[in-house]
């Protein structure tokens, strides 16, 4: 797995050079200091996953995150920063990421959260997680109103947290039943859409479900 790390603190970014230098099958490619630098080097070394800071100058890592979304849709990013705030985390996962932690995580964390990227899932640190089924649990969902390819209302349910970043625990948390039964909705709705991962199942879903 290839991994730029960009964070605009240059011992910040020194020590998670380092450290994911620990990490059987990381290879850091290459590193940058803010948004532009960063989108230089994914065009030039096309890494599996971009491990961004937010708060940067030149560009922020939303605006950067919002182009690698679009520019190079095969290319994960994971947000790992300061803040932990709603605007934060909404800006982050609206442009795009795939994952949030907050710079208190730990070696093992953000190697999982990095791996979970590369394959297409989504990982967010305790204190976002709670945030954001704490968010879903108070707003009231967006009426399935039809079911295309076959789908049930609760298979759409599960899809549309999906595209939101949800993991499956957190998709049973937010719809009140067990993680199994998520799996169960997701592997159904996978077969039926014709899809092979959560990035595909998001993609569709925001397409033909939000």
């Amino acid at each position: 797995m290839r991994v730029v790390v960009v964070d605009d603190q240059q011992l910040m970014r020194e020590g998670l050079v380092a450290l994911l230098d620990l990490v059987d099958g990381v290879e850091v490619a290459g590193d940058a200091g803010d948004g532009e630098q960063a989108l230089r080097l994914v065009a030039e070394l096309r890494p599996d996953v971009v491990l961004m800071d937010l708060r940067m100058p030149v560009m922020d890592g939303v605006e950067a995150t919002r182009r690698i979304a679009r520019d190079h849709p095969d290319v994960a990013v994971v947000v790992l920063t300061t803040y932990d705030d709603d605007r934060s985390v909404d800006s982050a996962l609206l442009a795009g990421a795939c994952g949030y932690l907050t710079k208190d995580a730990g070696r093992a964390e953000i190697a999982a959260a990095l791996r979970s990227a590369a394959a297409g899932q989504s990982t967010f640190s305790a204190a976002v997680s709670r945030r954001l089924v704490e968010a879903l649990s108070r707003a009231a969902p967006p009426p399935v109103s039809a079911c295309p390819d076959g789908l049930t209302v609760r298979e759409v349910e599960v899809l549309r947290l999906v595209a939101g970043g949800l993991s499956n625990a957190e998709i049973g948390s937010a719809l009140f039943i067990a993680e199994t039964t998520v799996k169960t909705h997701i592997n159904n709705a996978f077969a039926k859409i014709g899809v092979r991962n959560r990035t595909e199942a998001a993609a569709y879903a925001r397409d033909k479900l939000l």
